[in-house]
């Protein structure tokens, strides 16, 4: 039996049902801690699922931050310093990383209430993550308002990149993502192991 939802079926849903559908219906994301610090110090850690390529000359990436008509501490940090890390999820951090997504007060630090530790690297001013195997800064470029639902495309450029040596392959540019642990998320609570079933030579007509 094939279901039919219409965009009325869907907004009629309850809305913690709706909120956890659509945001499956983009199936497989890839996870990532965003670590951030304020002009006093305190560091901030959060898990987002919605970080994305943006372009690789220059090397810019990108993640959706929710309406800011409330504390939105990662968002009000970037602003505030204009640097950042994202750092992967792992298989032996993900459930750390889940609790990050807890609401805790401006000055709570989620590197503390997770559990993970606070890793600075080469004078870059943001925080990354000591137990992440890819760890990535980014300085702020270019926040780009989405006028339908408020909310917000924070766009990054990368100015240093951090991993394993024996995840990298580079002959091709890629790295091994199930040799460092990498996990991608679904829906809201979802957290999984990957697999490749192949790698395609580039598409020609």
């Amino acid at each position: 039996m094939l279901n039919h939802f219409t965009n009325q079926h869907i907004a009629g849903l309850e809305k913690r049902i709706r909120t956890a559908l659509v945001n499956s219906l983009s199936a497989f994301k890839s996870l990532n801690l965003i670590g951030t610090v304020n002009k006093s110090g305190q560091t901030n850690l959060a898990v987002f699922n919605s970080v994305m390529h943006i372009g690789a000359d220059p090397a810019l990436m990108g993640f959706i931050s929710r309406p800011d008509s409330v504390d939105r501490h990662t968002l009000e940090n970037i602003k505030e310093t204009g640097c950042y890390t994202f750092n992967h999820v792992n298989t032996d951090i993900f459930e750390k990383a889940h609790q990050t997504s807890a609401r805790y007060g401006r000055e709570e630090s989620e590197f503390d209430a997770a559990g993970l530790e606070v890793d600075y690297k080469d004078g870059f001013p943001a925080p990354f993550v000591q137990e992440s195997r890819v760890r990535i800064g980014l300085i702020l470029k270019e926040i780009v308002p989405v006028q339908i639902n408020s909310t917000l495309l924070v766009v990054g450029e990368i100015t240093d990149l951090y991993f394993p040596t024996e995840i990298w392959d580079a002959g091709q540019g890629i790295f091994d993502f199930e040799k460092a642990g990498t996990v991608a998320g679904s829906s809201l609570d979802g957290y999984h192991a990957t697999h490749l079933i192949k790698r395609l030579k580039y598409a020609k007509p």
